[in-house]
């Protein structure tokens, strides 16, 4: 009979929600063993907003060369390289994820590579066997020389994320998604995105710079959760380049084309449909949502008490740093400092030539009549100081309930907006008045025009 070892708590997934619970669980003194399938820190670094943002770096780097080139301001004739661009992200990778596994392991936890699977016997014992990649780079020698280890868990947190939906397409196996993207061998010359959120729109945008003729094509419309302004002025002013065919549905995709109900379209396609949990680890055992992510309780509990999930695996708001506030809650949970998880306003982006970032206090809106919109447009400053003889300096709009003097939402495109609708929303959770500004001192110089819309309206 296999060995089992006992562990007070494991966490299987070391994305966000895992790694950062499994570093909470460490730093409050608990035994714990964190179990990763392929690679520490997740579709964020390895495969999502990471590479979005290393791109886009290369992207705005390349648009500024050409608007300073078209403006007199430099002379010269550079030449892309992707290959080197995508191998000297996986460097940067690489070196990031040993920095995520030291950090780990200051807090004297152990960090495992392998497919886990679970099982609950008899005894309501949680059992935990994984099958061993000793062919991983960061596996422990410890580890090594083994197939695989069985484990019993007094606590287990399940946090495995999600993975891209594929739709079903006839020839969806010829398409890429997300996750192929730095493995391509060079810019496609004809890029079709299939979807219309803001993956498939920061996509578009990175390949449209890079010289791509890029379609964008959607079955209803995109960017449906951006104000109608906003949502105008990235269509029209910064993914300009790029052809969008909404209310398009697909009907087959082949190796070098796609076919549509609006007609065949060259090039390869890329599928950017949205994700899908990786909740089937756990599936017969716990309860399930209707769209197949683990069903949690405020304190991130399943159906069982002593199995948790945390982030994107649950559904729900799917966003690294929800997922990592998410991860320290159920850790604490497990460690019996109990704590429930209050909902709160989320501040959201897409990273394109010039940052989009909104929140907003509820779906639900107030009386009309009581919302005050404001829209002024981008300020000169870090960044745009080169866009203004061009128009291209961003958007901001607000909108107040005149009845509470509360901001109700907030959205912004401009080279700062990230970090300002990010405190904004801070501030908005905290029931912050319209009248807080008056006091507001701004560091200059900034693009930031929240402030001037509050001092004046």
């Amino acid at each position: 009979m296999k060995e089992t070892k006992k562990i007070k708590n494991i966490v299987i997934g070391a994305g966000p929600a895992g790694r950062l619970a499994s570093f909470e669980l460490g730093k409050l003194g608990e035994e714990t063993l964190l179990i990763e399938k392929k690679y520490i820190a997740g579709t964020c670094l390895n495969e999502g907003c990471m590479v979005v943002c290393a791109l886009t770096d290369i992207s705005r780097f390349w648009k500024n060369c050409q608007r300073f080139s078209e403006m007199g301001l430099v002379n010269g004739l550079l030449e892309l390289n992707y290959n080197s661009i995508c191998e000297n992200i996986k460097k940067t990778q690489k070196f990031l994820r040993k920095l995520n596994q030291e950090e780990n392991e200051s807090v004297s936890n152990k960090v495992l590579y392998g497919e886990a699977s679970v099982e609950v016997d008899e005894d309501e014992k949680i059992i935990v066997t994984v099958k061993l990649d000793n062919d991983n780079e960061l596996q422990k020698e410890e580890y090594k020389g083994k197939e695989t280890l069985s484990f019993e868990a007094e606590n287990l947190l399940i946090a495995t994320g999600a993975r891209p939906f594929i739709p079903n397409i006839p020839g969806a196996e010829y398409a890429l998604t997300s996750s192929d993207v730095i493995n391509l061998d060079e810019v496609p010359p004809k890029l079709n995105i299939v979807g219309g959120g803001i993956i498939a729109t920061e996509l578009s945008n990175i390949f449209s710079s890079f010289g791509s003729e890029v379609k964008i094509i959607a079955r209803s419309e995109i960017l449906k959760d951006l104000e109608p302004e906003i949502k105008s002025y990235v269509v029209k002013k910064i993914i300009n380049d790029v052809e969008i065919h909404e209310n398009t549905n697909v009907l087959k995709i082949n190796e070098d084309s796609i076919e549509t109900d609006n007609g065949e379209f060259e090039g390869k396609t890329l599928i950017a449909t949205g994700r899908v949990p990786n909740s089937e680890i756990l599936k017969g055992l716990v309860d399930l949502n209707e769209d197949g992510s683990i069903k949690v309780n405020e304190f991130f509990q399943t159906s069982k008490p002593h199995i948790y999930a945390a982030g994107d695996v649950t559904g729900g708001i799917t966003l690294t740093p929800y997922a990592r506030k998410e991860g320290i809650s159920a850790a604490r949970n497990m460690a019996g400092y109990l704590n429930k998880f209050e909902e709160m306003i989320v501040p959201q982006s897409l990273t394109l030539d010039l940052d989009v970032s909104f929140t907003q206090k509820t779906d639900k809106e107030a009386d009309p009549d009581k919302i005050e919109d404001v829209i002024i447009p981008g300020l000169g400053g870090p960044h745009a100081f080169w866009r203004i003889l061009r128009g291209e300096t961003g958007l901001t709009k607000i909108s107040l309930n005149t009845e509470t003097d509360e901001i109700v939402r907030a959205s912004q495109i401009s080279p700062s907006s990230i970090d300002d609708t990010a405190y904004l929303a801070f501030l908005m959770n905290l029931g912050i008045k319209k009248e807080a500004f008056d006091d507001f001192l701004e560091v200059h110089p900034s693009t930031d025009a929240y402030y001037k819309i509050l001092k004046i309206m």
